[in-house]
């Protein structure tokens, strides 16, 4: 039997053999790169000020005092977030500082594994984990809130990002996922037709061979369960999320084509700083946590402590479920954002552009808007949205007036794919920034061979059948079946 890398289970051992250039698949680099030259900001007949200056009023005019209603349920931009924090996580680089992103460490694996609901496994990660015959259970729910993230002793979440607490409802799709686990490990356990079936997806594409070589036949329950929840995951990324927010054109492209070839990085700044940030733009002013409930702002769903039950959500207000209330919508894409995001309240001091010499005050620091747009310019020096529009041959988008009357020529590549979004895209991304959002997403499922893009005609499981998505039928099936599940108090902490 092959040896196992310290810390990795076998299966991962497996993905990691095959991502990392040992296998049949080109390697995933863990740091983030560059599509396009870096574009340092030119100054001609204005300063640095004028530029921030520009920039604010555009960021400011995007504010929406409002909720308008886009083709997207609410809750997926926010299992948008969850995916983001599966895929990215930069700890390294400052908004006030120029920054290569080749230098950029990516903490989180760049494939679609949910790593950051299950860490690197009970191995590895065992405070995610039960003990005795719950050791391949994740840890969920408190005494006060058995809905809530298991927690700490200081209230602190026990699951594999800590990002994916930092609202209640980022919180409760981290739940979802978790909820799902335990609830198929259970019915694992008790070996009837379900665990028929997981056993089965869970083998799908892979030679028994290559299983019984890298899974750890004490771990294998835990690895079916885990694989039959990574591919209808990765099914739910291509054919729910990424169609509710981006032209079906540009998937299908992506699909088809390689774009910015084979050695091009997995994890481009120009998708994890501009383009993969138009869920910013999907954001509501206020959203309702229960049906006929009153709607809160977004600041007013606080994460990262205890949740109370009152700050359950109501899951088909933010997923449309059968039967269930009309589920709230997410934001067009387009050039708007709900309010709370230009004035984010966790933020108390300015930012020091020491490059330019130049500073953003408290209130400026606060424009989430304008803070994409800063890190853009100065962070990360990105290409001009009409740059990458006039490389991958799209219609492009004139500048807006607001920098338009400050002499710019060009558009910040993250408002751009907002602007093209609402000219060309119906309130979903299209263009330039719908291609590089879909071919990011097409070259990860591509060069991971444990993907559901490499099985031959896969389908989702009868098992979340009858609602209008595969998400809501995971939904549906944990509801349904939660009695089912196991070991649900000892697995309580905090």
């Amino acid at each position: 039997m092959t040896g196992t890398h310290h810390g990795l289970t076998r299966l991962d051992q497996l993905v990691k053999t095959c991502i990392h250039g040992e296998g049949p698949s080109r390697p995933f680099a863990q740091t983030f790169g560059r599509l396009f030259p870096a574009n340092p900001v030119k100054i001609k007949n204005i300063t640095h000020k004028d530029v921030i200056h520009a920039l604010d009023h555009l960021a400011s005019d995007m504010a929406a005092t409002e909720n308008t209603d886009g083709p997207a349920d609410a809750g997926m931009t926010f299992l948008g977030q969850f995916v983001d924090h599966d895929i990215t996580l930069d700890a390294t680089s400052a908004l006030g500082s120029r920054i290569d992103p080749a230098t950029i460490a990516n903490i989180r694996t760049p494939s679609l594994d949910l790593d950051c609901v299950y860490g690197a496994g009970p191995e590895a990660s065992p405070y995610l984990y039960g003990s005795g015959e719950a050791e391949h259970f994740l840890v969920f729910g408190r005494k006060d809130n058995p809905r809530d993230l298991a927690r700490t002793c200081a209230g602190k979440a026990l699951i594999g990002d800590p990002r994916n607490d930092e609202n209640i409802v980022v919180a409760q799709v981290q739940g979802i996922f978790i909820e799902l686990h335990n609830l198929l490990m259970s019915k694992h356990v008790e070996n009837g037709n379900t665990a028929n079936d997981i056993v089965a997806c869970a083998h799908h594409g892979m030679s028994d061979d290559i299983w019984h070589a890298h899974v750890n036949p004490k771990l294998s329950g835990f690895e079916e369960v885990r694989r039959f929840i990574r591919l209808h995951y990765q099914w739910v990324v291509w054919n729910e999320l990424l169609p509710a927010f981006v032209d079906q054109a540009c998937l299908d492209w992506a699909l088809k084509e390689e774009a910015f070839g084979w050695n091009a990085p997995v994890m481009p700044v120009e998708f994890s700083g501009a383009c993969y940030r138009f869920g910013h733009a999907t954001t509501q002013f206020e959203y309702a946590l229960h049906q006929g409930g009153e709607p809160k702002g977004l600041f007013a769903l606080p994460g990262f402590g205890p949740r109370p039950v009152d700050g359950n959500i109501e899951l088909g207000m933010y997923f449309q479920l059968n039967g269930g209330p009309a589920a709230q919508k997410a934001r067009p894409v387009g050039p708007k954002l709900g309010a709370p995001l230009l004035n984010l309240p966790f933020v108390h001091t300015g930012i020091e552009l020491a490059d330019i010499e130049e500073s953003l005050t408290v209130d400026q620091a606060r424009n989430l808007a304008l803070r994409n747009m800063i890190r853009d310019r100065y962070t990360y020096q990105l290409a001009s949205g009409q740059h990458v529009a006039a490389k991958l041959g799209t219609p492009t988008v004139p500048v807006p007036e607001q920098l338009a009357a400050k002499g710019f020529t060009r558009t910040p590549l993250w408002f751009y794919s907002l602007q093209e979004a609402e000219t060309h895209g119906g309130g979903r991304l299209t263009g330039a920034g719908g291609r590089i959002v879909a071919s990011v997403f097409a070259n990860l499922l591509k060069r991971d061979p444990t993907t559901f893009l490499h099985i031959p005609h896969f389908k989702p499981w009868s098992g979340f059948d009858g609602q209008p998505s595969v998400f809501a039928g995971m939904i549906g099936y944990i509801e349904a079946n939660r009695a089912h599940m196991k070991h649900t108090d000892t697995l309580q902490c905090g």
